[in-house]
């Protein structure tokens, strides 16, 4: 890059920075008049306000005064929200104001025009942008095209320029780092600087690097179902993530981050990526994970937690997972839904509603009641229409619990404060004492009735636990058992299997889907139509029954789902039939599958390693960044392999911040945790999803891993014992995959058949 090039952007940086500090001072100033003018408000509130209570014109003059002063309040306040937003955006463009610049020339113009791109858009009068943000239509040549003729969406349609010059810069604390120009989409070098970092304990904002590949995610404004299918380390969950940050961009007045939720696959992931939308200025969406949806939807039961159904699908019972293969199908769905269907016309189960523990309304008149509309109700008519029902005879029955002799104790034991404060809800006097009895009484009837009344709004004559059961028990009459290599007698036994975990206040992830979704066909529950956008991350462990349950919950919401088929811990081979499956609930015209192939967070040599680990993983391109073979560690015993592993943590002390350990199972974490503190080796146990990341030695259960990327990784105890199944192999992948810079792999003894098929030239050996 020429002197003279940089001498110019140098100069042109400073002007801009010259405007931002203006804009800044400006922003300032009226933060502080704002919040000077709300503390005059409050002080003289009582002042201002004109209390005028004795008459009702009086009252409306002080109503309207009061809402005056409340309204300058807000006013205030929300001029105070707006400069301080404005303050803290233009405080982070102090720092890096732009990282691209643009020439090109307008179809039909002949003018050159110069544009600059950074993280938010600032202009120094109302139509002159000095920076343009990245998500704004023009703003997408950056990412998709390279130099010459290219056509771009527009909202007033497509525009087509001719691009002359792609300039990238990297820009720290104000001053201009590198410069370069470049006729590719995203130069190299960039992306090469930003992968050569160290691993955080948070993502990154990926604005400055966006592929074209994953440009095309962010922006498809089109798709009901987006399905991102990518390998690891291809950036999928980063352009997602930059992907809601450009949804809130494009329709913003009408799209706000409470419309957004984003499923991911464990609380540590949620953790890892809270920063990257507040980065670019925007809110964080609803965030959780598919467990603590269910969680919070049954509070009255513990839910099988990732750690208890990591170990239930890795046990040696086959039969459990053929039930579990059942359970999470989507012929499983439909029998759920035939069955909540069937329950129009019979076998609701319903409870007595009860009164002074005496039956009030017997469950056989809740079910006549229920059965007595014709059959145009659907559930939820049916049920809201037995509700009123209800609500009428307990009305009716107030007269007649009236002259119960519990009523006229009451009556007698009322305190005079307690009859005055009744009797003033009575507008006039009584005309005799047993009127004045009479008002008392409905008084205390009506009070003592609310409990039942309460009862009827909310349901809870329905048993929805019973109805569960019910409908475990009819599943073989609506699912053929053999498709699934079941017999009656091993589902019977499942069923029982689930009871006694009902009983004891627990529920598995397989069974809590079915359980939800029929209490919210029973109870009427109505659909979330307010949630625009679902995201769900790693969605190659979700099962076909929970995508069609979301799909049901959410049937608004455009769904977009990113993950790697080869990664599915949880579901192992039915992670391949979960598209075609998909296929079945959206409309395949506005369905678009996404293929990401290049792997971007490990180096050449990592991602060349554990693509063979996968067989047929030869369609996965490595990003060229140069770094060391995988290093294999074959010891003959248990105090080799933990000398090594403490050689290992040692060295990466010096040269990275993080180094994960990576074990099969939560058991096996705290088994090693408590051997490396004998050692005196630092270390952090992550043992459950509701921890923090943190920089140095983590020690982390396989399942809890998903998502994550660390500088240095090792697998522990690689041994044919412990991943001896060809079921294990996607999990070996999933484990060598969060490795950036440096994979290790420790085995006594034995080691995995699973790494048989990576070629000898692709490792070392020590």
């Amino acid at each position: 890059m020429t002197d003279s090039i940089r001498e110019y952007e140098t100069k042109h940086l400073k002007n801009v920075l010259g405007k931002i500090g203006v804009a800044k001072t400006e922003a300032a100033q009226k933060i502080n008049r704002a919040e000077k003018d709300e503390s005059a408000i409050n002080k003289n509130f009582y002042n201002d306000v004109r209390l005028k209570t004795n008459t009702y014109s009086g009252m409306m003059e002080t109503s309207v005064s009061i809402r005056q002063q409340q309204q300058m309040l807000e006013e205030r306040e929300n001029s105070w929200k707006h400069a301080t937003k404005e303050y803290d955006k233009l405080n982070k463009m102090q720092a890096r104001p732009y990282f691209a610049r643009l020439d090109f020339e307008e179809a039909g113009e002949g003018q050159p025009e110069t544009i600059y791109i950074g993280l938010g858009s600032f202009a120094d009068t109302p139509d002159h942008y000095l920076i343009y943000d990245w998500r704004a239509p023009i703003s997408s040549i950056y990412y998709d095209s390279k130099i010459g003729k290219l056509t771009y969406n527009t909202p007033m349609g497509t525009q087509t320029v001719n691009v002359t010059l792609k300039r990238q810069f990297q820009i720290k604390d104000g001053e201009i780092d590198t410069i370069f120009d470049t006729d590719q989409v995203v130069g190299d070098q960039m992306l090469l600087d930003n992968l050569n970092g160290k691993s955080s304990t948070k993502m990154k904002s990926i604005v400055t690097t966006i592929q074209s590949e994953q440009n095309k995610i962010i922006r498809d404004t089109d798709s009901d179902l987006l399905f991102v299918q990518g390998a690891a380390g291809s950036g999928k969950t980063a352009a997602v993530l930059q992907r809601i940050a450009f949804l809130l961009y494009q329709y913003r007045g009408k799209l706000h981050s409470g419309q957004v939720i984003l499923f991911s696959p464990n609380q540590l992931f949620n953790d890892y990526v809270n920063q990257v939308l507040p980065e670019l200025g925007e809110q964080n969406m609803v965030q959780m994970t598919y467990y603590q949806y269910s969680s919070l939807r049954v509070p009255h039961m513990n839910v099988e937690t990732l750690s208890e159904r990591f170990e239930e699908d890795n046990s040696e019972d086959g039969q459990i997972r053929k039930i579990n293969n059942l359970k999470n199908s989507l012929d499983y769905f439909k029998a759920a839904t035939a069955y909540a269907n069937h329950l129009n016309t019979e076998d609701m189960k319903f409870k007595n509603l009860k009164f002074n523990d005496e039956i009030f309304i017997s469950k056989e008149k809740i079910a006549e009641i229920y059965y007595s509309f014709n059959e145009n109700y659907n559930l939820r008519n049916r049920l809201s229409a037995t509700k009123e029902r209800l609500i009428k005879i307990l009305n009716r029955r107030v007269k007649a619990e009236m002259k119960k002799p519990w009523v006229e104790e009451a009556v007698q034991d009322l305190g005079r404060e307690q009859i005055e404060a009744v009797q003033r809800t009575h507008p006039d006097e009584f005309e005799n004492a047993d009127k004045e009895f009479n008002f008392l009484a409905k008084h205390i009837v009506i009070g003592a009735f609310k409990k039942v009344r309460k009862q009827i709004v909310h349901a809870r004559f329905l048993r929805i636990n019973n109805q569960f059961v019910h409908m475990l028990r009819n599943i073989p009459n609506l699912v053929n058992l053999e498709e699934y290599d079941l017999t009656k007698d091993a589902w019977e036994a499942s069923v029982d299997k689930s009871i006694a975990q009902m009983k004891s206040g627990n529920i598995s992830i397989s069974d809590v889907s079915a359980y939800l979704y029929l209490f919210d066909k029973v109870s009427g529950k109505r659909a979330k139509t307010d949630i625009r956008y679902l995201f769900i991350d790693e969605v190659q462990d979700y099962t076909a029954f929970q995508m069609a349950f979301l799909k049901f919950t959410f049937p608004r919401a455009r769904f977009t789902l990113l993950g790697d088929l080869n990664q599915a811990i949880f579901t192992h081979e039915n992670s391949h039939k979960l598209l075609e499956e998909l296929g079945t609930m959206f409309d395949p015209e506005k369905t678009n599958v996404v293929q990401l192939t290049k792997s971007y967070r490990s180096t050449e040599q990592i991602t060349d390693f554990t693509k063979y680990l996968l067989g047929d993983g030869v369609e996965i391109e490595s990003f060229a960044r140069e770094g060391d073979k995988p290093m294999i560690n074959f010891v003959d015993n248990h105090s080799e392999a933990l000398q090594q592993l403490n050689d290992k943590i040692n060295a990466d002390q010096q040269k990275h911040d993080t180094t994960a350990i990576i074990v099969k199972t939560l058991g096996d974490a705290e088994s090693l945790s408590e051997q490396l503190d004998q050692m005196d080796a630092k270390n952090t146990l992550i043992r459950t999803e509701n921890q923090r990341l943190a920089t140095g030695t983590l020690i982390i259960p396989s399942y809890l891993a998903k998502g994550l990327e660390f500088d240095s990784v090792v697998m522990w105890d690689a041994t044919a014992e412990q991943y001896g199944d060809e079921a294990d192999r996607q999990l070996v992948y999933t484990i060598c995959t969060r490795a950036m810079h440096e994979l290790t792999i420790i085995a006594e003894k034995t080691l995995s058949p699973i790494f048989d098929s990576v070629p000898a030239q692709f490792y070392d050996l020590q």
